[in-house]
């Protein structure tokens, strides 16, 4: 089949010649890798995806799991790719080479899973085991790494992330599961979790559970929780595997999509025979699930990049072939030929917008992903702590922006299918049913934005969030300077300004006693500096682009401002055409995106608190 997972021209353009990827392999950290070895694994894994994972995503969809007998089932179509998966290493890319894994950069493991991504109800069993096992790697005692780690880092063993109980909800601190303590320094675990993403499958002969509970007598709230290791099966000291531990899996939800992935509800210690192991120290729990979950947040922006490049190349491809309606030059000639619908311009309005919305998104992805390995490997440690700084205020706006973005385009999608779209004839239906969840599951987009106004923008007194608008900043006065992007470049450095005027406005409204205004904002904000976020990516990527299609326009002889010459040299030249694409996305965007900013901005301005004002009965 035609590559229709995500434009692979894009994605090596973002890391390479956006991002300068190969740069890191001049760190001590990177040194082993090339590009050539980053080439390769791109190479296979949208091959594997293509051959192995794509197939799988209907039958996954009308197959779903079932419990029988305590044991989920997950579907059948996923038992020879999971193998396959772990055996190529895709379960591991990120971990360290001395515990086992492959030691690549991060950002290598978030483009090769790209490709895997769309298809979440399969990647969900390893990227849940490999968070699992991060954890082990990070907080677990030398005992522990090397009874669970290897097993874990092959893909023998999976894993989960027990948070979410009934009635708690995000509401963490709120929990009632609770560990008692043992002679022998383990604990009896007691409680339910509900929302366990593969909290139980047939894939793996083991499953390491991470679970949030409280010691018995610790103090109420989130500092009084730990995490403890709750394995399926118990583990011999020869390594072999011992009883079945004390928890049933009780039910699995029926949900609106990823019908392939196993949402469990799980009763821990009905018989008080839950054996548990204490990770990390006691009442660290949350420090050390938000490693997991800080992970697992940049995994579900992931998710909603994913959804939204496969239905956007979807729809794209049925607007090439579906023939419908004349072309408006000839809308009174009834005998006009029929015209392929991409053609007609509320078509091209919505994918244009889904195109640079994907670019954007991916763009946000790759860059805070590089971030994230420029922090954990340059020793500089003020350059260090300038990358992590970026890391900390964007890991929110990665997760809720790319995930309600992501189910925008996956809607926009269908439209362009018309009433098909609705039919499960074609797959759009089930993007748009499978990215729902990404929105709401690892802190919903509400806490997202609540992170981001109340805590990220203010840590080091705001340092973190000045520094990501230096960088806008530097990029806007390397463009401003060339008539061909001035418009475009002025236009985000207003974006940029405009982020700092509200920043400072709820730092005012916070000494003022106003603390309403920014929390009742906080959504509307974080949307509004994805924008701009995206702007400036989308921006730098045009500055690039533009240069490259000047080259080959000079290169060929063509002007790059007629467009009668441009016309036949675009349909010949696909890099041209590929970098001319780039620039008019970027336009898009800043000229009829970014402008949304200044609605949100009088908005948040005009200090309305009627969500707080109506009464429960008003509503």
């Amino acid at each position: 089949m035609a590559n229709l997972i995500l434009d692979d021209r894009d994605q090596r353009f973002t890391l390479y010649e956006m991002l300068e990827l190969e740069k890191l392999c001049g760190l001590e950290r990177y040194a082993d890798f090339s590009p050539d070895m980053f080439d390769m694994i791109l190479s296979e894994a949208q091959k594997f995806a293509t051959e192995a994972i794509f197939p799988t995503l209907a039958e996954s969809d009308k197959e779903g799991c079932r419990l029988e007998n305590g044991q989920v089932h997950v579907p059948q179509c996923f038992q020879k790719p999971f193998k396959l998966f772990c055996e190529a290493g895709w379960n591991c890319m990120s971990f360290p080479q001395h515990a086992g894994g492959q030691g690549l950069p991060f950002i290598m493991r978030i483009a090769a899973h790209e490709w895997f991504i769309h298809n979440f109800a399969f990647v969900s069993y390893p990227g849940l085991a490999e968070g699992a096992g991060h954890l082990v790697e990070v907080y677990g005692s030398e005992t522990q790494k090397k009874k669970y780690l290897p097993k874990m880092v092959t893909g023998q063993w999976g894993g989960s992330m027990c948070l979410t109980e009934p009635g708690a909800g995000s509401d963490v601190g709120n929990l009632s599961s609770k560990a008692v303590r043992q002679p022998d320094g383990t604990f009896k675990l007691q409680g339910t979790k509900i929302f366990i993403t593969g909290g139980d499958q047939d894939l793996t002969e083991n499953i390491i559970h991470p679970v949030l509970a409280r010691i018995e007598g610790d103090p109420a709230g989130t500092k009084g929780i730990s995490i403890f290791i709750v394995p399926k099966y118990l583990v011999n000291e020869d390594g072999s595997l011992g009883r079945r531990n004390d928890f049933e899996i009780a039910k699995i939800e029926e949900k609106m999509g990823i019908h392939g992935s196993a949402t469990c509800l799980i009763n821990f210690g009905d018989n008080n025979d839950c054996y548990a192991e204490l990770l990390g120290g006691e009442r660290e729990g949350m420090k050390v699930m938000f490693q997991m979950m800080n992970e697992a947040r940049i995994a579900t922006g992931l998710q909603g990049l994913g959804s939204a490049s496969i239905a956007y190349l979807h729809a794209l491809q049925y607007t090439k072939d579906r023939l419908q309606g004349s072309s408006l030059l000839e809308f009174k000639n009834p005998d006009a030929p029929r015209v392929p619908i991409i053609q007609h311009p509320d078509v091209r309005r919505m994918l244009l917008w889904m195109k640079s919305n994907v670019e954007g998104m991916r763009a946000l992805m790759y860059y805070a992903t590089i971030c994230g390995d420029k922090a954990a490997s340059i020793k500089d440690p003020v350059e260090a702590e300038k990358w992590l700084g970026i890391v900390e205020v964007l890991t929110p706006i990665v997760k809720a922006y790319c995930t309600d973005i992501g189910f925008r385009i996956t809607e926009t999608a269908m439209q362009c299918y018309g009433g098909y779209g609705y039919c499960s004839e074609y797959p759009v239906e089930q993007f748009l049913r499978d990215e729902k969840i990404a929105s709401i599951y690892e802190g919903t987009n509400g806490i997202q934005a609540l992170d981001l106004v109340g805590r990220k923008l203010g840590m080091k007194k705001g340092a973190y969030f000045m520094t990501l608008l230096g960088e806008m900043g530097a990029t806007v006065a390397k463009y401003r300077d060339i008539d061909a992007l001035k418009g475009i470049a002025d236009d985000v450095q207003g974006g940029v300004n405009a982020l700092a005027d509200i920043g400072m406005f709820f730092a005012s409204c916070g000494k003022q006693g106003k603390f309403l205004v920014p929390v009742g904002n906080a959504y509307p904000f974080l949307m509004m500096m994805g924008k701009v976020v995206c702007a400036w990516l989308l921006l730098w990527q045009a500055g690039i682009a533009h240069a490259k299609f000047g080259s080959l326009c000079a290169a060929k002889g063509v002007s790059s401002t007629d467009p009668l010459a441009l016309a036949p040299f675009l349909k010949e030249n696909k890099e041209a055409a590929f970098y001319d694409g780039k620039v008019k996305s970027a336009k898009y965007f800043i000229k009829n995106v970014l402008p949304e900013v200044d609605a949100v901005v009088k908005a948040i301005k005009s200090e309305d608190l009627s969500m707080m004002e109506i009464t429960d009965e008003g509503f």
